[in-house]
């Protein structure tokens, strides 16, 4: 946890001016244990701090208070600092992934790592050849999903946690990008029939900055079938390799979105 993360509600209802604000923790929430039994913070210490969503900046720790705790919101009881915002929190890059979803405790590593790449969204979808079972788990209802994108958000030091979206098939994932992608470069990435390397087609497609956005689809732990090849291929996606070793989907994601903001001249 490289930077402390909280959400609007948390930071902005303690607000007293517009650019400094004082926040009460809770003693038991993970985010006290953390700054004082990890960060081994204590009164009049700084620490790295932000807004989900938004600005990132320093806190200050301003009073503890550990004493036995009471019952109802009057509770004076864990940790207060004030926060002043100070950079963007690092915005998220212009790449956005398509996943067939993969077994969930892959799921989990994958949106960690990808999070902390900085990409802007994950579209998770089912596909043919995926266990269906997996889309079962609630892994994204049930909250493990964001949680782990948090968790990759604060580990790069960033503020920005990349959108998540989930689609039964990827028909259904493809339809709503129909329209939306404009002058994005599409990839899909398959070892089974592929045109070329991802590197080379994206160098050919002028993938050399931030200024043109690039959608990548990685496939569950089977791949892609020929019907999902080909409705992606009538949506404009190039079919490109990573090489002639076959990945899992976790790591296949995060390589994809590695030596995409590689060309982007990010890394």
């Amino acid at each position: 946890m490289n930077i402390v993360l909280f959400s609007e509600e948390e930071i902005l209802a303690g607000r007293d001016s517009e650019v400094k604000c004082s926040v009460r923790l809770p003693v038991k929430d993970e985010r006290t244990q953390h700054i004082l039994k990890v960060l081994h913070k204590v009164t009049g210490d700084s620490f790295d701090a932000g807004l989900v969503g938004g600005m990132a900046g320093k806190a200050v720790l301003t009073r503890v208070e550990k004493g036995e705790s009471h019952e109802g919101p009057e509770s004076e009881n864990g940790l207060y600092f004030d926060f002043e915002p100070e950079s963007d929190g690092k915005p998220l890059y212009p790449v956005e992934l398509i996943v067939g979803f993969p077994r969930p405790i892959q799921l989990k590593r994958l949106f960690r790592d990808v999070a902390g790449l900085g990409v802007s969204a994950v579209h998770l979808c089912g596909t043919e050849l995926g266990e269906k079972s997996y889309m079962d788990s609630g892994i994204v209802e049930k909250g493990a999903a964001y949680t782990a994108l948090l968790e990759g958000t604060a580990q790069a030091k960033s503020t920005h946690v990349p959108e998540l979206k989930l689609y039964q098939s990827v028909a259904a994932c493809l339809e709503s990008f129909s329209g939306n992608c404009g002058e994005a470069v599409r990839v899909m990435l398959d070892n089974v029939k592929p045109e070329g390397p991802l590197f080379g087609y994206l160098e050919k497609s002028g993938v050399d900055s931030c200024t043109r956005p690039v959608i990548a689809a990685i496939g569950s732990e089977r791949g892609w079938t020929d019907n999902e090849r080909n409705l992606f291929e009538r949506n404009g996606f190039a079919a490109c390799s990573m090489g002639n070793r076959v990945l899992r989907t976790e790591t296949a994601a995060t390589v994809a979105a590695t030596i995409i903001l590689q060309k982007m001249g990010i890394l």
